[in-house]
């Protein structure tokens, strides 16, 4: 069993940072990509950003060049600063681990992010 744990949400005004965090524990060598979703009220859930073990990255084009994602692998943490805030980024924030052997993926609780105008 592995547990996703989210933190770094909060309110922020438009145009402001924030930095999330989902540490997995216990480590695990079979955890291969993490990555983030989120999920807005009456949205379906969208993938993010993900970063596999050797650290290549994919991001969802709505968050390009104002969201990174970085990965700890000895601590098995993942990252997410998000720069420049909109709106529309207001959302539960989810970490998913995807592991070599059941089960394949892991969910955190999710951390909620709010942007105001």
């Amino acid at each position: 069993q592995v547990q996703l744990v989210e933190s770094g949400g909060g309110l922020v005004q438009a145009g402001g940072s924030l930095r999330l965090s989902c540490a997995a524990t216990p480590r695990s060598f079979s955890i291969n990509a993490m990555g983030w979703y989120r999920q807005a009220p009456g949205k379906q859930r969208e993938l993010v950003a993900t970063i596999t073990s050797g650290g290549i990255r994919n991001y969802a084009d709505f968050v390009k060049g104002r969201f990174t994602i970085s990965r700890d692998n000895a601590k098995n943490t993942v990252y997410l600063q998000m720069n420049s805030l909109k709106p529309d980024d207001t959302a539960v924030y989810y970490c998913k681990a995807d592991r070599s052997r059941p089960p394949y993926e892991n969910w955190g609780q999710g951390t909620q992010v709010t942007v105001s105008s």
